[in-house]
């Protein structure tokens, strides 16, 4: 069974095809620039790239520029369209709806819709993409696996607001969070890695990336996420504020004259690592310049790494004890300083590093000392693969 996993965004397609046979991945590629000058297909197989560039006017026929290449003879990995026999789409919000992936009909299509509210930037064109591939596709099955699902078993008193309850009835107001699938794969891995069973772990992820948010799955099951709302609540991140007062907002659009619209646009868009900085939202740049004496850079990472460990302590709290941290995404996979930096002195909950084994990046492995309370591991996250089983399951059942 080959099934391909669709992330549709407003202007690319990233996409991924896998043979569920052995869970092997026989290409991945990235469509970008959708209805923009330079549009282009890059595509990798068995660790070989290569691009087209093309004009790209929308999704449609980047989906065609997709099943063309996957079934090109020369350079594809399938003999034809028929092979592909079923499609995973990642969807960011699923709201109240959805606790689990589901196949994909006009009801789930229309509470993907409805859920657009919650989720404006992402919920659309990932809409639109399960509509081109039930066009190009239509033999296939179509799957919907939300970044939300995984966070529905959050207890009432975790994803309310103290808000008055009439907005969470009238405009369901709430904590959802994201990356869902991320937090699943990753808390799952490191309970394989201990040899327990997730169901009798406490573990705390941190999917550390240009979007970022820590949970606490407890049991298996998420027991509270950074993110709330929207992605912007939590961790401060690449461009977005995170945990901020809110009477800083009605202050800033007083003082600078601002629509919703624009401080919406500065908390998301101009904050951050690139806000406090003034240099990047990349961590990269970010750590280049603070170890040259950037005072500004220094200040973004000290604040990062600040607001990752109160999360790690605050879930400690919650959960009234842990297993495991994981880091995951490409900061936590990659950003050997930052994971020392939130790790040093936790030592009195039993999380230690082996500085020697956190010289790593990109791959799985044990980092905390031999003898450490709390294990502490680097784990790349799949959320394709997740996405890939779910749909799998899902069509096979």
């Amino acid at each position: 069974m080959k099934v391909l996993v669709i992330n549709s965004g407003s202007s690319s397609i990233k996409y991924q095809l896998i043979n569920m046979e052995d869970e092997s991945e026989l290409a991945k590629g990235l469509v970008e620039r959708i209805g923009i000058e330079g549009s282009r297909l890059e595509q990798e197989v068995a660790g070989e790239e290569f691009e087209i560039e093309t004009d790209i006017p929308d999704h449609e026929v980047g989906m065609e520029l997709v099943i063309n290449t996957l079934t090109d003879s020369d350079k594809g990995v399938i003999s034809g369209v028929d092979e592909i026999n079923a499609v995973g789409h990642r969807v960011v919000h699923g709201g109240e709806h959805f606790d689990q992936s589901v196949i994909v009909d006009d009801e789930v299509k229309t509470k993907i819709d409805e859920c657009a509210k919650l989720a404006p930037l992402h919920n659309p064109p990932n809409l639109m993409g399960i509509e081109v591939c039930e066009e190009l596709m239509p033999h296939a099955q179509q799957v919907a696996t939300f970044d939300s699902a995984f966070h529905q078993s959050m207890p009432e008193e975790v994803y309310m607001y103290a808000l008055p309850y009439e907005y969470y009835e009238q405009y369901d107001l709430r904590r959802y969070g994201a990356h869902g699938t991320s937090h699943k794969f990753v808390a799952k891995r490191a309970a394989e890695e201990m040899g327990q069973d997730l169901e009798d772990t406490k573990i705390i992820t941190c999917h550390l990336g240009n979007g970022a948010s820590v949970t606490a799955v407890k049991n298996g099951e998420s027991l509270d996420t950074s993110m709330g709302l929207t992605p912007l609540e939590g961790l401060m991140m690449g461009t977005r504020c995170g945990d901020i007062d809110p009477a800083a907002v009605p202050f800033i659009m007083e003082k600078e004259d601002l629509s919703p619209q624009e401080i919406d646009d500065i908390m998301n868009n101009e904050s951050g690592f690139l806000g406090v900085s003034g240099i990047s939202s990349d961590t990269r740049d970010i750590e280049d310049a603070a170890a040259e004496g950037h005072h500004r850079a220094q200040l973004s990472l000290d604040i990062f790494t600040y607001r990752v460990k109160k999360y790690i302590g605050s879930y400690i709290a919650a959960m009234n004890g842990v297993d495991a941290i994981v880091f995951t995404a490409g900061i936590g996979e990659n950003a050997i300083a930052m994971r020392e930096s939130i790790c040093a002195d936790l030592d009195y909950l039993g999380i230690e590093l082996d500085e020697e084994k956190n010289d790593v990046r990109g791959e799985v492995q044990e980092i905390s000392v031999a003898d450490s309370e709390v294990k502490t591991f680097v784990i790349p996250t799949n959320e394709e693969l997740v996405i890939a089983r779910d749909t799998k399951e899902l069509v096979t059942e």
